[in-house]
């Protein structure tokens, strides 16, 4: 194999999960990129030779549901926690919501703002999420234009005043101005759903500290009625729709049917949803709230089906932290988030290791899959020449107990305390430059903010 004069840098190991599938392998780094993918002994003369040793390299984990929350918010979280975290988790791509932060990015001066307070904060690299929200339809074009990868909206209440829910018709206008919007060759530019409808909701009855006083105000069907819209949005419009936080089985199945018609229509799901049952949530324990809720074991059951039948496309981490204040009282008044940013290889890996399933489609729910959803593909989540050379370097057969105080977010606080995980990252790359190692002192931030226009 000819390499070219510039490989200076390679990462080796018998276990690189390539775009081919896990087999050895060497990574030849140029400027930061994946110059080639070579036999594990294909190392040129003189070259710094990193060696994974019987760790499994993986692409960077791409997380496309992060709510960072500043500025306006950063006692809930930052940029310099959050992505500390997310390199501690082999996440070296992530996405950032555009609402909890104030103002919600819904302009492009709230977006510059939002850049101006993230620049030289990020240990890993960060893209940002435009809003839709009533009243700023002319405002899709110029966010897109400087460079947002993609928008959310709320079909209910989001609990964040700044960011107002749209009705139907509003969303059906926003997709057709976002179908409009695309370039020749775009896979498409995703309008991300919280997919509840607010006339479902229903008023709370019963005692407010049992879990089930929570879960029977947003019932499964509030969360399939608004599934069932979008499939038929998806058909009239054209658009390009990805439906966030699926946690109902029902779900699983319309999103199926829709593909199979056409309809560019896709969903997420995330750690909680996979690890958690609404059975075995004590009363009290209010770091298990969020919404749509943690369901029964068959809707959790039927997620990991959807996801090994390919009608659910990914997880991601849905990362939605708050000051431990606001996550103390009782059910219906303690702030509906999970973090878990961290937390989301080994959380998805030890379920799909009781399940008796590999480690590849792991690589595509957590990497490639999130990367194509907003136009990152080639470039983030695969391990092939031209991509960034973004990796995580794993034990999947070392255990550990989540250690909240262990976690690098801003607050000690997750649902995941407690549990018996399987799982260790050990080092994070983010264009070849080592940007975690587990047990050492962090170095500057590498991060960049991305933009759909590089």
């Amino acid at each position: 194999m000819t390499l070219p004069d510039s490989i200076r840098q390679v990462i080796r190991g018998p276990k690189v999960m390539t775009a081919a599938g896990l087999r050895a392998a060497a990574i030849h780094v140029a400027g930061g990129r994946i110059a080639a993918v070579g036999a594990y002994q294909d190392v040129p003369a003189g070259a710094d030779v990193a060696e994974a040793g019987d760790l499994v390299v993986f692409p960077g984990l791409v997380d496309t549901h992060v709510h960072i929350n500043e500025p306006g918010r950063s006692d809930w979280e930052g940029f310099a926690s959050a992505t500390r975290a997310a390199a501690a988790g082999g996440v070296t791509t992530l996405l950032d919501m555009p609402l909890n932060n104030i103002p919600a990015t819904t302009t492009v001066a709230a977006l510059e703002r939002k850049r101006e307070t993230a620049l030289g904060q990020c240990a890993v690299d960060v893209g940002f999420l435009g809003g839709v929200v009533p009243g700023n339809r002319d405002h899709l074009a110029p966010l897109l234009d400087a460079g947002v990868f993609g928008f959310k909206c709320f079909w209910a209440p989001s609990g964040i005043a700044e960011f107002v829910h749209l009705e139907w018709p509003e969303t059906i206008l926003a997709l057709k101005a976002l179908r409009a919007l695309e370039r020749p060759g775009d896979p498409g530019i995703p309008l991300m759903v919280h997919a509840e409808t607010a006339d479902g909701l229903r008023p709370a009855e019963g005692d407010p500290q049992r879990y089930a006083t929570w879960l029977a105000t947003r019932p499964a069907r509030v969360e399939v009625s608004a599934v069932a819209a979008l499939t038929a949005m998806a058909r009239s419009t054209g658009a390009r729709i990805h439906v966030v936080h699926v946690s109902a089985a029902e779900s699983v199945r319309l999103l199926a049917v829709a593909r199979t018609r056409g309809a560019r229509i896709s969903g997420e799901t995330c750690p909680h949803y996979l690890g958690f049952a609404a059975e075995d949530i004590p009363d009290g324990a209010t770091a298990f709230k969020c919404a749509p809720p943690i369901r029964e074991a068959a809707h959790r059951e039927a997620l990991w089906r959807g996801l090994t039948d390919g009608h659910l496309g990914m997880v991601v981490s849905d990362h939605s932290p708050a000051p431990p204040a606001l996550k103390q009282g009782d059910f219906l008044a303690a702030w509906g988030g999970i973090a878990s940013l961290q937390l989301r290889l080994p959380a998805v890996w030890t379920g799909a290791r009781a399940r008796g399933l590999s480690l590849e489609p792991l690589a595509e729910w957590l990497c490639a899959a999130p990367a194509r959803l907003v136009g990152l593909g080639g470039r983030k989540g695969s391990i092939e020449p031209g991509a960034d050379c973004d990796l995580v370097l794993w034990d999947p057969d070392a255990e550990f107990s989540v250690d909240p105080v262990k976690l690098r977010h801003r607050h000690p606080l997750t649902p995941w305390a407690g549990r018996r995980l399987a799982g260790v990252v050990e080092a994070t790359y983010l264009r070849g430059d080592l940007v975690y190692r587990r047990g050492a002192a962090d170095g500057p931030p590498h991060g960049r903010l991305l933009s759909r226009n590089d």
